[in-house]
């Protein structure tokens, strides 16, 4: 399945990392699950500072479906840029969407992915309505 990025989203952050050589495969390029630790990466730089560190005791965002398109192969060495866009902000939920970029080739998008992602009570494990704060950030 391959799910595009909608046009009408809105730049939330950017992050950038180096690849690192244990990143890699058996077949010499960046391991498919790492594309997922960096999109996670900017997914939590994100949030910690906009204030929204994870906190198990209390609420916040949960994904609960996630997808990655692997465009180009990653390969050690680099450096990437992962950008971080929202959209479609619910009652509870948004959608957050990312696109990984080297930056030694810059505007070329090697993977491309997403998730929805919804506003929680995690004591009480249910959703809830996402406060007007943080509904600032992704509208």
């Amino acid at each position: 399945m391959k799910l595009e990025l909608p046009e009408n989203k809105k730049l939330v952050h950017e992050m950038t990392t180096g690849i690192r050589w244990g990143d890699m495969d058996a077949m010499g390029h960046v391991n498919n699950t790492l594309y997922f630790r960096y999109l996670e990466m900017a997914r939590i730089d994100w949030l910690t500072a906009i204030g929204c560190a994870p906190n198990p005791l209390g609420q916040g965002p949960l994904i609960i479906n996630a997808f990655c398109t692997f465009h180009k192969q990653l390969e050690f060495p680099g450096d990437i840029r992962v950008k971080m866009y929202a959209s479609d902000p619910g009652r509870t939920s948004f959608e957050s969407w990312a696109t990984i970029e080297r930056l030694d080739d810059p505007g070329v998008i090697y993977a491309s992915g997403g998730a929805t992602t919804v506003w929680v009570d995690f004591p009480a494990q249910k959703s809830v309505p996402m406060p007007d704060w943080f509904r600032q950030h992704v509208t």
